[in-house]
């Protein structure tokens, strides 16, 4: 099987384009690798800010070489989106989407064509959401477009059904409607994606990604991070509505079975801080289960209150931590965190803070017990297909739908709050009672028993004649068709 998509995979190349943020640029380089695994040639893509991130923290360079890859190879290649990288303009979301979107309409064209008179013709140009007119320019070249959604089948449900006005969504006059989706259990009004929500304060978000639904008969295809065992009758029931196939391929973060000798694909990362090198050494001197990992992703920021409760309720719990206190991004005029007086001296070698981890060797550790993580979609998918237990702590966007499916319907973990609609500063008495819980109390060991057989699961969807891996295949050998009638 592995060996047919390997031969099918020789000449296509898959032209990938992403949206420039870290929640975006992973799952899309995952896939590129997943590709590449099947001898693809693979072009991944992004504006300029993004590669001089990637550039920072990687051995990578965009001069146009392949860097060996499974069987195949990826190179990078970014483009100028118009704008000085100290524009003021480039904090301002939706002024940075258009300019985005009027820089790479004019771009991509460009690069596709020279790819072709290099003699790489493009056999497929993929887009993740925020830039949906990647369809645009894929359908004014004749060239087949795929569209790799970040986020989970019942998220996508819900955007869906809300961009059709297929079942009722929250009003200003009925704020706390709650929604009942097909082939879902009810969400409540803070449970949905709250891009959602008529007092948003993120609209621009909500119409960057419904921009994909209408443009959603350009694609042969949705992929989907996601595996089936974990959204079947979702997945099964969208595919019928939309009239296409959505292929699951997740999780992505995890290599396809394969042999060794394509493990190299592993070292291509595009994380734009770069992770602390002693995280697993300190892991390592810790007892098996022991350790909080704790993570709000690359854009969640906390107010300081937050961050002091949960540094006091860490210093008055016993539990070991590892926690990631990023630094605020360059573009935003955000305060960075400062932690309580005295916290490091009073938890000494029981915590460790750094500004970024390793977070997947993180959550393969042993020692690692449990993860309290705002909910991104890559966090959850990472968190259930490596086992473990979960302290849901959602912000906003889909974060809070994950958390509602990972707490009542995968019975995961437990929830810490329910975002940022919920308006209060959770307190150090329940930090810290949350964790003791989850980490030793009596919910854990069920917890645990859960979180492992969603483990397997996920194992076995990307093992050889999985669900994820026979997805994988018949996407690769679709695009090769398409190919070949091209030629």
């Amino acid at each position: 099987m592995a060996g047919n998509g390997t031969r099918s995979g020789k000449n296509i190349h898959a032209f990938m384009v992403s949206f420039p943020g870290q929640g975006h640029v992973n799952p899309l380089l995952r896939l590129g690798r997943r590709l590449a695994t099947f001898g693809a040639l693979v072009t991944f893509c992004a504006p300029e800010g993004t590669g001089v991130s990637i550039r920072k923290a990687n051995n990578i360079t965009d001069d146009g070489r392949p860097t060996p890859c499974g069987g195949g190879a990826i190179r990078f290649q970014f483009f100028d989106d118009g704008w000085d990288f100290d524009n003021p303009n480039r904090d301002d979301i939706r002024a940075y989407l258009a300019q985005i979107e009027a820089a790479g309409r004019e771009k991509l064209p460009q690069l596709i064509h020279k790819e072709a008179e290099a003699g790489r013709p493009v056999s497929c140009l993929i887009n993740n959401p925020f830039i949906p007119w990647v369809s645009d320019v894929a359908e004014s070249l004749s060239i087949p477009n795929a569209v790799i959604w970040i986020q989970s089948c019942a998220c996508f449900s819900a955007y869906y059904h809300y961009h059709n006005n297929l079942v009722p969504f929250p009003t200003e006059q009925e704020p706390k409607m709650d929604v009942q989706l097909p082939r879902m259990p009810l969400l409540r009004h803070d449970e949905f994606p709250d891009f959602l929500h008529p007092r948003s304060p993120y609209p621009f978000l909500r119409d960057a990604i419904l921009g994909q639904f209408r443009n959603l008969s350009i694609p042969f295809c949705i992929l989907m991070d996601t595996f089936e065992e974990m959204e079947r009758e979702n997945i099964e029931y969208m595919s019928r509505v939309i009239g296409r196939p959505i292929r699951t391929v997740g999780p992505l973060f995890k290599e396809l079975e394969r042999d060794s000798s394509e493990s190299e694909s592993k070292a291509l990362r595009a994380d734009f801080f770069a992770a602390a090198e002693d995280c697993i050494e300190w892991l390592d001197s810790k007892s098996p289960r022991s350790v909080v990992y704790i993570s709000f992703g690359s854009i969640v920021h906390l107010q300081q209150e937050q961050v002091d409760e949960i540094a006091n309720g860490l210093a008055e719990s016993e539990v070991a931590f590892l926690w990631v206190v990023r630094p605020p991004p360059r573009e935003k005029n955000w305060k960075p965190h400062v932690l309580p007086e005295g916290f490091v001296d009073k938890v000494g070698e029981r915590g460790r803070i750094v500004q970024w981890s390793p977070q997947e060797e993180v959550l393969a550790h042993p020692s690692t017990a449990c993860f309290m993580t705002h909910c991104g979609w890559n966090s959850t998918m990472e968190a259930v297909a490596s086992g473990v237990p979960v302290v849901a702590f959602p912000q906003w966007g889909d974060q809070v739908t994950n958390a509602k499916f990972m707490v009542d319907v995968f019975k995961v973990g437990v929830r810490m709050c329910r975002g940022e609609a919920e308006g209060r500063v959770v307190p150090r008495d329940e930090v810290e009672r949350v964790l003791e819980a989850v980490v030793r109390g009596p919910p854990a060991e069920e917890i645990r028993a859960n979180a492992l057989k969603w483990k397997k699961a996920a194992e076995a969807a990307v093992a050889e004649g999985g669900s994820s891996f026979m997805n994988m295949l018949s996407f690769v050998d679709e695009v090769a068709r398409f190919n070949l009638a091209a030629n």
